[in-house]
């Protein structure tokens, strides 16, 4: 296994665990097999937390400091809008 080659068979992931996890730690994800097809990528805890943070559209609007700002929209009924020319 180099750097270049993240791949690992599951025995030999399981005989050189550190290994696989300070290639994982030094920011290059590990793709570990079982029976020669993928099975499960080692990733740092901080990468994976980086990515379910990005993933989180809740947690963005939850933790944005626009989130108390209140909107009126609502709109006069005798408001009909724009005339559009077409």
């Amino acid at each position: 296994m180099n750097a270049a080659n993240n791949t690992w068979q599951l025995q030999t992931a399981k005989n050189r665990f550190s290994e696989v996890i300070n290639y994982a730690l030094s920011g290059h994800p590990q793709l570990v097999t079982r029976n020669g097809k993928p099975a499960v990528y080692v990733i740092s805890a901080e990468s994976y937390e980086k990515k379910e943070k990005r993933k989180s559209l809740k947690s963005l609007l939850l933790n944005s400091p626009c989130k108390n700002i209140e909107f009126n929209i609502s709109r006069d009924k005798s408001d009909s809008g724009r005339r559009v020319e077409l």
